[in-house]
């Protein structure tokens, strides 16, 4: 009986240094996702009153976990009854990766001169009334829970694809632990981020003009926004990577087409991300015209 049960206790222990090993490997290959997350909730999660701004960040975190639970069954689902369809999803998701990296490139060569007049909402902010604001603030919150409802299903959709060949509970443990660490990792980064303005003003206070921690505030206070830039290019650099090793990792053609370039793998995933990405971003250059004149004529 003493043998059987730590023979249990063994299996177990193999189990977890098992799926230890593969969340490790699954984090990796979803960095680039949890790089423009991190991005993209951190531009969404300022520009709130400083009082708001934690709750805010709360109530995205909570939509979030959410948006996890509700794509996780989904996911497993499929991986147990149709994993192809898990495949054909890492695919399609590569080509939207390599789009919206290739995408924040043609934006910032072709665009970034044009002159962003300030949105009306945000212009109006401070005259709105409490009511008004907290609906204003309902508002920012859904959006930043739909955007991390996406960044969730490549999330989920990567960290999968890396696990299928593996048994059905190993599958289960690693993502799901992929995501917590999505979850809590990135919005707790989101969370020091957003409040490091006001630790560095209140330092800049304390330092009463002079001194060390007058200094380290006003870095702080001019690091926020270069943090956030620089977490956009990462991020941007990232997907690409990510959608590039999709398509030489799943897709034969690629793969085989690739094997015999003399070049680093992060090079070559880099560079067949790019190229996906901008036919991707010229194919919707034409559609988007197309389509608008449908609407327009209906």
């Amino acid at each position: 009986m003493a043998s059987g049960f730590f023979a249990l206790l063994d299996d177990v222990a193999a189990l977890m240094d098992d799926v230890v090993v593969m969340s490790k490997i699954s984090t990796k290959k979803t960095a680039g996702i949890l790089g423009d997350d991190l991005a993209v909730n951190a531009e969404k999660a300022t520009g709130f009153v400083a009082s708001r701004e934690l709750p805010v960040l709360w109530a995205i975190t909570k939509g979030s976990a959410l948006n996890k639970i509700i794509i996780l069954p989904v996911a497993f689902l499929l991986s147990a009854f149709l994993p192809i369809a898990i495949t054909i999803a890492l695919v399609l998701g590569g080509i939207y990766l390599a789009y919206e990296g290739a995408e924040k490139i043609y934006e910032y060569f072709f665009h970034k001169k044009q002159k962003v007049e300030p949105k009306e909402d945000i212009i109006n902010e401070y005259n709105l009334t409490k009511e008004e604001l907290l609906l204003s603030e309902k508002k920012k919150i859904k959006s930043a829970i739909f955007t991390d409802f996406i960044l969730s299903v490549e999330i989920v959709i990567i960290a999968l694809g890396t696990v299928l060949q593996e048994p059905l509970l190993n599958q289960i443990l690693v993502v799901t632990i992929v995501c917590i660490i999505a979850t809590v990792g990135v919005y707790g980064i989101v969370a020091l981020l957003v409040r490091m303005d006001d630790f560095g003003y209140k330092l800049v206070k304390i330092g009463n003009g002079k001194g060390f921690l007058h200094s380290v505030g006003n870095f702080l206070i001019r690091a926020l926004p270069l943090i956030i830039k620089s977490l956009a290019v990462i991020g941007t650099i990232a997907l690409l990577l990510v959608a590039g090793g999709v398509f030489v990792h799943h897709i034969e053609f690629v793969h085989h087409l690739v094997e015999n370039i003399n070049l680093p793998s992060f090079l070559i995933e880099f560079s067949v991300g790019l190229v996906v990405g901008i036919m991707a971003v010229i194919l919707m250059q034409i559609i988007k015209p197309i389509f608008k004149r449908g609407k327009t004529k209906k």
